[in-house]
């Protein structure tokens, strides 16, 4: 059993599963990340002035929904993609499923598991496993909450019907994963009683999660030079890419409503959503939980990780297109920041959550991003956070505006408390 603990702990290392941060560490923080300074002082956080949202690069302002719709969005989602992201490659031509388990009595019969490979490919070399539960006894299509997870769809929830899972280890070679005590969606039962569904999948099955893991991954395959232009895909786009051929999936599904599918992840992965709601406007809601630099905060505020950090060789620079790499040293170039990607989801609702104490991500910098693109949500009526104040955190004051926003007392990640929170967000906007 102790060998086992060490495997899993080892695992869990490397994937970057989210930690828990105790309060009042803040001044046992590492000053420095990849030999770069870290700033965890707000009078040191500097002024700066984000880009306009509603202003286009033609000098054109955005008085109205349709333009914002029609002109800017697209104008910013091309930015995003060019110089963040990187490009993507159209769907596969003949995208192709395997549902191997048609729909069996799960979860002490509260559920109908459904089982499903997608092919990413046109051959079967790359595939993507889909868990998905289902309210047992629907007569009609039902919404899904969907959770990108950095585990195998063994880990996401208990249940020994599930097909064995394999994972990534350092060495780039796939192998069964152990047991975890720890599920990814820890209460399936919640979900399931309001009439949604649940489905889960493994980001490791899209692109793997380390420097080369574009040997291993979609990238490769699609790549018509074995090499890749500063402006293509990073693992981000790949597993937002794997994302939109699971909603390609979900809209052949008679069972699933299409129209009603939420998305969540946590920290890269917490990127991962954001980016996904942003291209693909077919995902109805969005929670992305710690998604930090590149994610909800603010890049121009120099406060926890920064661009420097984030891509430099030694991290995760293979996350984005080479591109984003360039402004390492100098954000104030970006054409955007994080509050476009926060501005992309409008009108659809988004939860930004976030830690107390997660000072590597930023908390503040992702709220101050909800009030920078609050103006979006208004073109259509909705209301973002309302108020120039940092709420304290467990202030649910603004967790139900379309353009939520909620801190939990922790760290990084999410704590038990915030998936009753998750669903009260579902149940008003799903």
């Amino acid at each position: 059993m102790k060998i086992r603990a060490f495997i899993i702990t080892c695992l869990l290392s490397f994937l970057a599963i989210p930690v828990y941060q105790a309060k009042g560490q803040k001044a046992n923080l590492a000053k420095y990340s990849a030999g770069f300074p870290v700033n965890y002082n707000e009078d040191s956080v500097g002024t700066y002035t984000l880009p306009d949202l509603l202003t286009m690069k033609n000098g054109e302002k955005v008085t109205d929904a349709k333009t914002w719709m029609n002109k800017r969005r697209p104008e910013l989602v091309a930015q995003v993609e060019s110089l963040q992201f990187g490009k993507t490659p159209p769907p596969p031509a003949h995208l192709h499923y395997h549902v191997f388990d048609k729909g069996t009595s799960a979860l002490q019969g509260k559920a109908i598991r459904k089982q499903v490979s997608i092919y990413l490919t046109p051959d079967t070399s790359h595939k993507v496993d889909v868990l998905i539960y289902l309210p047992a006894h629907t007569t009609k299509p039902v919404p899904v909450f969907l959770s990108i997870n950095f585990g195998p769809n063994t880990w996401a929830v208990n249940d020994s019907g599930i097909k064995r899972s394999f994972i990534w280890s350092r060495d780039g070679k796939l192998i069964p994963a152990p047991p975890s005590q720890r599920q990814s969606i820890p209460d399936p039962d919640k979900f399931l009683e309001q009439g949604i569904g649940i489905a889960a999948l493994y980001y490791g099955d899209i692109e793997p999660d380390f420097k080369k893991g574009y040997e291993y991954g979609i990238r490769k395959y699609y790549s018509k030079t074995g090499t890749l232009a500063p402006d293509e895909w990073g693992a981000i786009a790949a597993w937002s890419w794997g994302l939109s051929r699971v909603m390609d999936y979900f809209e052949t599904d008679k069972q699933i409503d299409a129209h009603r599918i939420a998305l969540f992840g946590v920290s890269r992965l917490g990127k991962t959503v954001l980016w996904t709601g942003g291209r693909d406007p077919r995902f109805k809601l969005v929670i992305a939980s710690c998604s930090g630099e590149g994610g909800a905060a603010l890049s121009r505020r120099n406060y926890g990780e920064n661009i420097k950090h984030l891509t430099d060789t030694s991290r995760y620079f293979y996350q984005f297109s080479a591109n984003y790499h360039s402004f390492a040293s100098d954000v104030s170039k970006l054409p955007f920041d994080a509050h476009a990607l926060v501005a992309l989801m409008a009108p659809r609702p988004l939860l930004l959550q976030t830690g107390d104490v997660d000072y590597w991500s930023d908390p503040k910098g992702e709220f101050l991003s909800a009030i920078a693109a609050e103006p979006v949500y208004k073109l259509f009526g909705e209301k973002g956070p309302g108020t120039t104040v940092w709420p304290q955190a467990k202030d649910t004051s603004l967790l139900l505006n379309p353009l939520g926003y909620y801190m939990h007392s922790g760290g990084h990640g999410t704590v038990p408390d915030d998936w009753d929170k998750y669903l009260l967000f579902l149940k008003k906007f799903l």
